[in-house]
């Protein structure tokens, strides 16, 4: 069965009394032990249909034998991050979600060794790998600076000291990317974002193969408790089965929005890995199937009022939803990140991050070039701001949806 096949009907067989086409949403807490023949379900902390409606069709997103949900993707790093003990050593990408930065820097409070290292450099991942490691944590691409690592490649160098590999796959989705074939141990999903696609309902999601990962993961959440309960199950399901269809006119759009970010006089840079300048190019173009629906650029205005000026963008943290959206990291997804530590990664005040939606390419080009062109202070002339008022046709035609 091939990939949008699956997204359909795997974990969506017919069900119920009346045969629903729709299975039916499991919201029972406990269960009758007399009533089933063998016994399966005892406690819907530990066991839910609908739940486990939902792992089989993400595992098999990922030719994966396991898949663990959780009640958010938060929850899903932090029973990642439970497979380490004190004294042992995590070696983790220096640009992630500062909710990961977070997570992984408190666990030097509980004796875990954490050193945050540039992956996407050879030499760096060389040398930062080459001994004494007993986790790897990669995202890729990165958030927010859209950094490429070649999974493979560390894979390689972590597995010759023994260390398990995970990585964050949220903003690749398992459309346009499956860790588990480059090596990686385990592949982590906010699926919150590109898999549910609608921005109504959290959830997080470990996939991988082995049966010890499988013991540990699903016994640390029972214990911990942090489950998702079957209704939040079935809209992460039912958004699933649009990956595909989301996901593609998502990038087809963001491809149009880099080129004409590139540009705009007040864009000092853009970050996008489907550009051909993009430092990891060509890593990209071998383990995606596609650049993604997610671009950074760095403007040279005043931030705020950027960010207040469009009007189908939405300005909120996030991503991987119908709905566009645009932030600036170090105002909001990362200000937990200490000021020091953001620079040091390259989280500038100037960088704004934007999630590509599937409204009109076109509405969206205009609406940003709108708000890029209105005068902040970064402009010399009125004409420069005449000048960039976007006509977006022939960017249409050089990217066809």
């Amino acid at each position: 069965m091939r990939f949008d096949t699956k997204l359909v009907h795997i974990g969506q067989e017919p069900d119920g009394p009346a045969g629903d086409v729709t299975p039916p949403i499991h919201v029972g807490t406990t269960y009758d032990r007399f009533a089933q023949d063998p016994v399966r379900y005892f406690y819907g902390r530990g066991e839910n249909p609908t739940r486990e409606a939902l792992e089989l069709c993400l595992a098999s997103l990922e030719d994966a034998r396991f898949c663990t949900v959780f009640s958010s993707g938060q929850a899903a790093a932090t029973t990642a991050l439970s497979l380490l003990s004190p004294g042992q050593r995590l070696v983790c990408c220096d640009d992630v979600y500062g909710g990961t930065h977070t997570l992984v820097v408190g666990l030097r409070r509980f004796g875990v060794r954490v050193d945050l290292v540039d992956l996407s450099d050879r030499d760096q991942a060389r040398a930062a790998l080459a001994t004494d490691v007993d986790m790897v944590w990669v995202e890729t691409p990165t958030n927010p600076l859209l950094k490429i690592v070649d999974i493979a490649e560390v894979t390689r160098l972590a597995h010759a000291n023994g260390a398990v590999v995970v990585v964050d796959n949220t903003f690749a989705s398992p459309v346009l990317q499956r860790p588990l074939r480059w090596g990686a141990d385990v592949s982590l999903h906010s699926t919150t974002k590109f898999i549910a696609g609608h921005s109504d309902v959290l959830g997080g999601a470990l996939v991988y193969d082995h049966p010890a990962l499988h013991a540990a993961f699903t016994e640390h959440r029972t214990v911990a408790g942090n489950v998702p309960g079957g209704l939040d199950c079935f809209l992460v399901h039912r958004g699933l089965k649009t990956l595909s269809l989301r996901v593609g006119r998502q990038v087809s759009t963001a491809r149009v929005l880099a080129d004409m970010l590139r540009g705009s006089p007040t864009v000092r840079e853009v970050r996008y890995p489907g550009l051909p300048d993009h430092p990891g190019h060509d890593i990209a173009a071998r383990q995606m199937a596609a650049p993604g629906s997610v671009i950074s650029f760095r403007y040279a205005g005043p931030v705020e009022p950027l960010l207040a000026s469009t009007t189908l963008f939405t300005c909120a943290v996030s991503l991987g939803g119908v709905r566009s959206l645009i932030e600036c990291p170090a105002l909001m997804t990362h200000r937990p990140v200490p000021r020091q530590a953001r620079l040091a990664a390259g989280i500038t005040d100037d960088l704004i991050r934007l999630s590509v939606g599937i409204e009109d390419p076109e509405d969206l080009a205009e609406d940003l070039g709108s708000a890029l062109a209105k005068p902040k202070g970064g402009f010399q002339t009125t004409e420069d701001m005449d000048d960039f008022r976007p006509s977006c046709d022939h960017l249409m035609h050089k990217h066809p949806l």
